[in-house]
């Protein structure tokens, strides 16, 4: 059977080169303890249950979730101190246990960059704020092996990944056809059908997070566990077009 080509191969970020779900299950809670270190009077269970509910009803790229918190919260639950404390408490958690424990998965950035030394050109599609994607990308350590003109940011080009728009705008940058690209991602809905409609090849990454069990309209072209079952395909399956 021949290869089919490919020239180029664009990333999910969240649940998809990292585990976003893990990361913010963990900051989440040790922002929790930190709250109640300082007075709050309330379990860390209920407290977490609470705060889920919030980022559920405004989502996660609120930058208030925890002003919103304590306003929910039964007032004999409050310590003496002020909210603002609390509040900062929480923050300052939060952001320390992104400083210890954002980090990619390691076999995603070694396949990257084997894919790259083999000539692959590669690029991002992600959903979110620009700047939080950005730093994210950055922390990451993607930049070195990702061209900053192959990302895309809903944000920052104006296009939601429900929109087939976004990824035909990325293959037309990147120089390659629909057909001969690819995309790697968590969520059927944006990560499969929508590439997938225009022709793009698609791998649907089943590592866990909230997607994990969610059904699309259109089978992916292939199924990966880790970044090792990705780059075993690659190899089988595809011609990669040399552009070093």
């Amino acid at each position: 059977m021949a290869k089919k080509k490919l020239k180029a191969l664009f990333f999910d970020v969240d649940d998809t080169l990292y585990s976003s779900t893990d990361f913010a299950a963990r900051a989440r809670f040790q922002a929790a303890q930190a709250m109640i270190r300082l007075g709050l009077g309330i379990d860390e269970k209920t407290l977490l249950r609470e705060l889920e509910e919030v980022i559920a009803e405004f989502g996660s790229n609120d930058d208030r979730h925890f002003d919103k918190l304590l306003k929910r919260l039964p007032p004999e639950t409050a310590p003496a101190a002020s909210p603002l404390f609390l509040i900062e408490a929480g923050i300052i958690a939060y952001h320390q246990c992104k400083f210890n424990n954002f980090a990619p998965y390691e076999d995603a950035i070694e396949v990257i960059r084997r894919l790259r030394e083999k000539g692959l050109k590669l690029g991002i599609i992600t959903a979110g704020i620009a700047a939080k994607q950005a730093e994210k990308i950055l922390r990451l350590g993607l930049i070195p092996l990702i061209r900053p003109e192959h990302i895309f940011i809903t944000e920052e080009v104006g296009i939601a990944k429900s929109n087939p728009k976004i990824y035909a705008l990325a293959c037309r940058s990147i120089g390659a056809p629909p057909q001969e690209c690819g995309y790697v991602g968590d969520n059927p809905a944006v990560d499969i059908d929508v590439p997938g409609r225009i022709g793009m090849r698609t791998f649907i990454s089943r590592r866990g997070g909230k997607y994990e069990n969610v059904p699309g309209q259109i089978n992916p072209d292939h199924v990966i566990h880790n970044f090792w079952d990705l780059l075993d395909i690659l190899e089988k399956e595809y011609e990669i077009a040399n552009h070093v």
